[in-house]
């Protein structure tokens, strides 16, 4: 699968302009996430972009560094906050960072993706893609008028090969608006294929999926299981 810098960039803007009229009030009131106002996911999404582009660096100059120096603990802190930041101070921070990150991977060589990155135990292409989820995924989120369907059939079936450590044993996942399944198993759930990385990714699908549709698992966890069901 070809780096998805470029669906990165893209992915920016259109966040930019989904938030671009929203007003104080607008942050402020309740996302799609339990528990999570707009500017809650906003101050994630902005400190994931620094957070990114501290990683990124490091690795660039062959050194390993963690996303958070605090961990967990920290990243709660900065997204709490950052929550109640006026509609206008997101949107600066937002582009400010989202650019900076776009600046620190335009000094990367081809050879650089492979460079070892601690978060996850992967490399600084992971990183990309992670922040590819993160935008997409997000966006959704925010309850701004973005759905699943607007992820593209690429992002979603990259989701879904990230995502599918959720599905338990014995299902498989077959698109019906074109060749793809996703296998552990006999019992078959069909969908198109951005309903079937929605329901996946917790989040609610255009059209849900037929088929039994069993309890998911937890999102996938650090570092990413080597071995994987198979896809064809």
């Amino acid at each position: 699968m070809r780096l998805p810098l470029s669906a990165v960039v893209e992915g920016h803007q259109y966040l930019l302009e989904a938030i671009s009229a929203l007003t104080d009030e607008q942050i402020a009131a309740p996302s799609l996430l339990p528990g999570w106002s707009r500017g809650h996911v906003l101050a994630h999404l902005t400190d994931n972009a620094r957070a990114f582009a501290r990683v990124s660096a490091h690795a660039l100059r062959g050194e390993l560094v963690d996303a958070y120096d605090g961990g967990q603990q920290e990243r709660d802190a900065i997204i709490e906050g950052l929550a109640g930041n006026s509609a206008e101070e997101h949107r600066a921070r937002l582009a400010r960072h989202s650019a900076a990150l776009e600046a620190v991977w335009s000094q990367a060589a081809e050879a650089d993706w492979n460079r070892p990155v601690r978060f996850r135990n992967g490399d600084l292409a992971g990183i990309v893609r992670m922040r590819w989820r993160e935008v997409w995924i997000h966006l959704v989120d925010l309850d701004v008028g973005v759905g699943p369907e607007q992820w593209t059939p690429e992002f979603s079936e990259h989701a879904i090969d990230f995502l599918l450590p959720r599905l338990p044993e014995g299902f498989t996942l077959r698109r019906t608006d074109g060749d793809g399944t996703w296998s552990t198993g006999p019992t078959e759930i069909t969908g198109r294929v951005q309903d079937l990385a929605a329901w996946l990714a917790g989040r609610t699908p255009d059209r849900t999926p037929s088929g039994p549709l069993p309890e998911l698992g937890p999102w996938p966890p650090h570092p990413i299981p080597t071995q994987r069901p198979a896809r064809s």
